[in-house]
């Protein structure tokens, strides 16, 4: 994956059995089930959005794209969310998406 932000860098200094154990459970959950690592990124992009969480979008996106996903898959996928967590928000989250679609 691309290169983790700053204050992840941080918290995992700080933390980093606990953020261990976070990606560890990520990677668990993943692993265990029938979808594919760039479905799995897309939903996590999907309840990044909601939760209006920027990072999240950031990293979920730079994943994406690395299992495979398509500007314009990672675009859907925003869009498809604006009738569940309104345009606001999914305005938000493509701008958030943007800041890594343009440095690709």
């Amino acid at each position: 994956m691309g290169e983790p932000a700053e204050h992840y860098k941080k918290l995992k200094e700080k933390y980093g059995k606990l953020i261990g154990a976070v990606e560890n459970l990520g990677q668990t959950a993943r692993e265990m089930g029938p979808l594919d690592v760039k479905t799995s990124h897309l939903i996590q992009l999907a309840a990044a959005a909601a939760i209006r969480s920027e990072g999240s979008v950031h990293s979920h996106v730079g994943r994406a794209l690395e299992a495979g996903a398509t500007p314009e898959e990672i675009t859907h996928a925003l869009l498809l969310l604006t009738s569940t967590i309104g345009f606001p928000t999914v305005a938000a989250a493509l701008s958030w998406a943007d800041d890594i679609l343009e440095k690709k």
